[in-house]
């Protein structure tokens, strides 16, 4: 009654002039012809006036009244109902009846909008999703109690199947009526069925926007919407003729090569023109792609528009591969495109980037460099740049790193304002049934934790998907939010074309053999409609297959394969036309006095006036203008004069990672916070110059897999903070970070993690972006990697950033002693894939930041920084050490007496990091200076043969050692030993001291982490220890 009462306010104040609609004049919405008796009508007055007019014409009232005075009049005594004025038996049995006739009605309309709701809720559930027609739309086949798939569901809402032909206003959240605003029953439900429960079934009811949700249904409910005129319907057919015969013609060809090919699933490649063409007519210019290996070179071919002999020689088992690196599988390959679109006549540039057969690694990857480009071009709202995504339907709904990259998307420091995914849903992974795989119903719900509206489409009506993918570049661009489109196929071969899918899916491939090809039903359709002939679409064929045949025979003439002609990302400013530095030297990288002491006069201060900071804050600000005051750097200054002189320079600097701009161990600061004005925050580092590149620091989510993948970039200027800077997952972070880092090789990208241990959760985008990205795609990166590392007792998680790991996939060669010819620093850097330091001093951190861009290359560069050194007094560096003209050291040769007297020393240890500095507290409280002599190894890999070989013949008499905290078997000992073997030619031992092998990188247990340290600090200034023994 409650509802009924409010509808009746509502009627009341809006209906009034009941004479105007009998008399069938205007009507307002809520108001409308199809309305029925209602409270308000209980008055004599109104009873009468719409008696009178029942009795002139029983059209002139509604057919409810028409219905009610029909039967009044039959069941009343002889006279009285032909008396000119209704009695008051009349009135009374009005008055009665007209409430419990008008409680029924408003019953039965809220029951039809309740229905209404149904379909748009769940209407998907039982959408014709699969061409094979076996599975309904979701995994288990639901069908909601709600949706009228029978006629006795009815009775659910009260309705009966007498009520189809009633008509019932429609609600202001519905467009199926079209310029209707009542409709019967049976065409509400007809309407709702076609556009939920035909070819498209879409989920976004659950999205909390209420002006998003609206727009999405105009564009499925409103009658008649989805129309395509001839030409386009023909460009269509064009497409899929492209996409069809191109996956034939392989097949023809090369019958028995892997090529991970797109049958079953052709509507991808108009989709994707569709989506690139709505996209290019708002204004976007520059799209990046990502995607798996099925279907990819048929997106090379004929989306990016890779020649197709360049493809076709691939499949050449003679063909010799360039001294460029291993090169990669073709399905793995990526290219960089710019061209004309034709249907906008715009230019457009198009990137597919290269990757692993790790699915969705890429994700990330594609995400950092649109973010990347958008920056640099000043795209804040991403109107001239976005990403694409496409993935299989197993690995979106498996693999971590797609719910991670969905999390970025709403970030100020890392959105791309707005991804399409494009799923590629098989029905199937490698072997595995669905029903086994996931427990969601769909593999595409992991995009309803960021309210993405879900198309899903089935793969065999075209035009059903290319209204998709234009309903989805529309999304984009009206609300700059993820949208994803579900292509519900089917895999005509196996895993690949080797492969025997009826071993574990019979049944599926029995109905995928007897399945007609999509470009079969759609040209017969077309044919049908009177849209092409015959003739026109086998011509259309035959030009087609006649292109793919010339460039089959222009590709025999292809003898060398090149890596490069598949660069993703060039750079084509920074290398010669060849892609070869344009020098193989580097300047040094001191700065001036005058430089250094501007930058420590600002790491020391706050720029802004009325800024409060921390007192806290204050006493570190204090104690670097103490430290300026006396020339001299700590790890955090050290850091400012590096960002901060690249900035001079116009490189722009990015610094992300968790925590990054405090700092973990709360030494940077980078971004100081007004203690009495919530969100002002200042970043000093943007105030250094007056015409300095930005500088951009965000504390990222906590995810190291994403991130590390995607260096995306945001410069947030100093003022209100707009936006929660939040901690997410490792992995995705590594991910974006490296993305970002491909787009300009002028810009230095850091990543840092909280504790380098947690490096090991973005192992995937390490060991196959950032370790061999280089030698399989040509891909030269610059991302430098922070990893917090020292065994300080601080248990197995928080210890170490495991170097064994990337020394491990170092390049070098530990057996073959090098030519020291030319400038063999920068050759050897520029020979190897990735370079790890780890620093003993600030002023070697800082010029090692600084020769990263100094470099005439890009390689990644692994930095294993310190914890405990961060506030060590000794750890401190002169002003002298930084001035013009100096450069990093790549080992830093004992400036103690022993270097006076190398004739007279016994033991020569070699160690890195941290552990230098309890050696030397060691050896001074032992007295041992002159006997022992300890190097610091600063750059481990590349590993210095040229340093190293001179330290040696120095200490000509001295017994060499190895020293370090690690465990035996892990950290830089089986990197290092054959190489110093190499250096003395295998004449001399190398002894080791350290740490016992060990399967955890770390004690938990203080006490035993002091009494390691003390054992092998025995065994390091123990001058017999190793007299007598065999290595």
């Amino acid at each position: 009654m409650s509802r009924f009462r409010a509808l009746a306010g509502v009627l009341r104040g809006g209906c009034a002039g009941g004479s105007r609609w009998l008399r069938g004049g205007p009507a307002r919405r809520g108001c409308s012809s199809g309305a029925v008796p209602s409270a308000v009508a209980s008055s004599s007055s109104y009873v009468e006036e719409m008696y009178f007019a029942w009795l002139q014409n029983p059209k002139n009232v509604h057919e409810s009244w028409d219905a009610f005075f029909r039967n009044f009049h039959a069941s009343s005594p002889s006279g009285e109902a032909g008396e000119g004025r209704p009695s008051t038996l009349l009135q009374d049995r009005v008055l009665s009846l007209s409430l419990d006739m008008t409680q029924k009605v408003v019953e039965d309309h809220l029951a039809v909008h309740t229905l209404i709701r149904a379909y748009q809720i769940r209407g998907h559930h039982i959408a014709q999703l699969d061409p094979l027609g076996i599975l309904e739309a979701d995994l288990d086949s639901f069908v909601p109690s709600d949706l009228i798939t029978t006629i006795d569901k009815l009775g659910l809402y009260g309705l009966e199947e007498s009520d189809l032909n009633r008509s019932f206003q429609l609600p202001p959240t519905t467009f199926i009526g079209g310029g209707n605003i009542t409709l019967p029953l049976k065409e509400i439900i007809r309407r709702l069925e076609t556009s939920y429960c035909g070819h498209i079934g879409v989920e976004f009811m659950f999205i909390n926007n209420v002006d998003q949700c609206q727009w999405i249904r105009q564009k499925f409910e409103t009658p008649g919407i989805m129309q395509f005129t001839n030409a386009e319907k023909r460009t269509l057919l064009a497409r899929l003729i492209r996409s069809t015969r191109f996956e034939d013609f392989l097949a023809r060809k090369w019958s028995s090569e892997k090529r991970f090919g797109l049958e079953g699933c052709e509507v991808l490649i108009p989709a994707l023109k569709t989506i690139i063409d709505k996209s290019s007519a708002a204004g976007i210019d520059s799209v990046i792609m990502g995607m798996p290996h099925r279907g990819r070179l048929n997106v090379l071919a004929n989306v990016i528009r890779k020649d197709l002999d360049q493809i076709f020689c691939q499949f050449d088992p003679k063909l010799e591969a360039a001294d460029e690196g291993s090169g990669d599988v073709k399905y793995h390959l990526g290219m960089y495109h710019e061209r004309i679109n034709r249907e906008t006549d715009k230019d457009i540039t198009l990137s597919l980037m290269a990757n692993p057969s790790h699915l969705e690694a890429v994700d990330p990857v594609v995400q950092g460099k649109a973010k990347a480009e958008q920056f640099y071009r000043g795209d804040s709202q991403g109107k001239k740049v976005m990403s694409i995504l496409m993935h299989g339907d197993a690995a979106f709904a498996g693999q971590g790193v797609v719910y991670e990259t969905f999390h970025l998307s709403e970030l100020p420091s890392y959105t791309t304002h707005g991804t399409i995914h494009v799923v590629v849903n098989n029905q199937i992974g490698f072997t595995t049934d669905p029903r086994v795989a996931r427990s969601s119903p769909y593999p595409t719900d992991v995009a309803r934790v960021v309210n993405a509206p879900i198309f899903h489409v089935n793969a065999d009506d075209p035009e059903a998907v290319m209204y998709v993918c234009r309903v989805a570049a529309e999304w984009r661009t009206a609300f700059n939010k993820d949208v994803v489109i579900d292509l519900v196929c089917y895999r005509r071969f196996g895993h690949n074309e080797m492969d025997e899918p009826m071993f574990t899916q019979p049944l599926m491939y029995k109905q995928i053999r007897r399945q007609e090809h999509v470009l079969k039903k759609y040209s017969d359709k077309l044919i049908a409609e009177g849209v092409v002939t015959l003739q026109e679409f086998e011509e259309e064929v035959a030009k087609y297959d006649k292109i793919c045949e010339k460039a089959y025979t222009s590709s025999k003439d292809e003898k060398i394969l090149h890596i490069r002609h598949w660069l993703d990302s060039p750079w084509p400013d920074f290398f010669t036309a060849e892609g070869e530095p344009k020098s193989m030297s580097c300047v040094p990288s001191g700065l001036e006095e005058e430089v250094l002491q501007h930058i420590g006069h600002t790491a020391s201060s706050v720029p802004l006036e009325d800024f409060k900071i921390h007192p806290g804050v204050s006493r570190i600000l204090r104690g670097r203008a103490e430290l300026v005051k006396n020339r001299q750097l700590d790890w955090a200054l050290a850091e400012y004069m590096a960002l901060g002189s690249l900035l001079k320079d116009g490189i722009h600097v990015r610094l992300s990672g968790q925590d990054v701009e405090r700092g973990t161990f709360s030494h940077r600061h980078h971004v100081l916070h007004d203690q009495e004005v919530d969100k002002r925050i200042c970043v000093p580092m943007n105030h250094l110059w007056t015409n300095q590149a930005p500088y951009t620091v965000c504390n990222s989510s906590l995810s190291e897999y994403g991130v590390l993948g995607k260096t995306g970039a945001l410069g947030l200027d100093d003022g209100y903070f707009l936006g929660g800077l939040c901690e997410t997952v490792m992995p995705v972070i590594s991910g974006f970070e490296l993305g970002f880092a491909m787009a300009n090789p002028n810009a230095l990208i850091l990543w840092e993690a909280q504790f380098g241990d947690f490096h090991n959760t973005a192992q995937c985008i390490i060991d196959q972006f950032i370790s061999s990205g280089q030698a399989k795609w040509f891909r030269n990166n610059g991302i430098v990697l922070l990893l917090p590392h020292g065994m300080e007792g601080m248990g197995p998680e928080h210890s170490s950033a495991r170097p064994e790991r990337f020394l491990q996939m170092s390049n070098d060669d530990p057996d073959h002693f090098p030519d020291f010819s030319g400038d063999f620093e920068v050759h050897q850097l520029y020979d190897c894939n990735w370079i790890v330091v780890n620093c003993s001093t600030p002023a070697n951190y800082c010029h090692v930041l600084r020769r990263q861009i100094l470099l005439p290359f890009r390689k990644p560069l692994i930095i294993f920084t310190p914890k405990s050194l961060l506030r060590h007094p000794e750890a401190r560096s002169s002003f002298d050490d930084l001035a013009e003209g100096t450069n990093f050291k790549r080992l830093i040769s004992d400036e103690g007496p022993a270097n006076h007297s190398p004739s007279q020393v016994k033991r020569v240890i070699f160690c890195t990091g941290k552990v230098y500095y309890e050696l030397a507290k060691e050896r001074k409280q032992q007295k041992l200076e002159s006997d022992i002599a300890i190097i610091r190894l600063e750059q481990i890999s590349p590993f210095p043969f040229d340093l190293v070989r001179g330290e040696m013949e120095k200490y000509d008499n001295a017994e060499l050692v190895w020293c370090q905290e690690e465990h035996k078997n892990m950290g830089y000992y089986d990197y290092v030993r054959p190489r110093f073997l190499t250096v003395v030619a295998n004449e001399k031992p190398i002894w080791y001291v350290g740490r016992d092998p060990a399967a955890a990188p770390a004690t938990g247990n203080k006490s035993t982490h002091l009494n390691e340290l003390r054992r092998f600090m025995d065994t390091a200034f123990n001058l017999s220890t190793f007299q007598g023994k065999d290595l």
